[in-house]
């Protein structure tokens, strides 16, 4: 049980670390909280620090996720597990560094699914790329990616306790994704602008992931 709680505690801590923040103040002298969306996570670092920064916070928060996931996969039954798994989503979310701010859990996200579920991983990062590439909308993607998580989840007949937290995954990044979806309606979400488009005045400001 101490055993529990304490790797419980350290990948809430650990989820809290902004990288965003970190790599922008330390390398580049930039809190990106003050620019583009104003969001910690890899979308706006990519889009105020360039696509190094963005690379090197996206992995970060992909490993923060995935490393206490699969160390409580590998130490405790799937009930105990996925409650360590979802602390480092919660800590990047709900930063205990950043006075209970943070990102919208995506790349966190997406290391825990890789390390609980490794094909849903490879299947929900491709449609994601595929989504950004035709909509150009992050947001778009990154809901999409969040359907699939149970989706995938109960298709891959992978244990309860994943598919319900699949679910739970689901409702939370849609939640964290609710302005956007009001944009999208609206017709007032920015797009990213790719290596081979032109940028736009509409493009380029908030968006989701991250």
């Amino acid at each position: 049980m101490l055993g529990f709680i304490v790797l419980f505690l350290l990948a809430y801590i650990v989820g809290s670390i902004p990288f965003g923040v970190v790599v922008g103040k330390v390398f580049y002298g930039v809190d990106v909280r003050e620019h583009g969306s104003g969001n910690v996570g890899t979308t706006n670092v990519f889009r105020v620090l360039g696509k190094k920064a963005g690379a090197v916070v996206m992995v970060c928060d992909i490993l923060k996720g995935y490393i206490p996931a699969a160390i409580a996969a590998a130490l405790f039954t799937p009930w105990a597990a996925i409650f360590i798994a979802a602390a480092p989503v919660v800590g990047h979310m709900y930063s205990i560094f950043l006075k209970g701010r943070g990102g919208k859990g995506i790349a966190t996200g997406a290391g825990v699914v890789l390390a609980l579920v490794p094909l849903a991983f490879v299947i929900i990062f491709t449609t994601w790329i595929v989504l950004i590439l035709v909509t150009r909308y992050v947001s778009v993607a990154s809901l999409a990616a969040a359907l699939l998580v149970p989706v995938l989840t109960i298709a891959l007949d992978v244990p309860l306790p994943y598919e319900i937290a699949g679910v739970l995954v689901a409702i939370l990044v849609w939640w964290a994704h609710r302005g956007n979806i009001q944009r999208l309606l609206a017709g007032e979400e920015n797009r990213v602008t790719l290596p081979w488009t032109h940028a736009h005045p509409s493009e380029g400001g908030t968006g989701g992931g991250g």
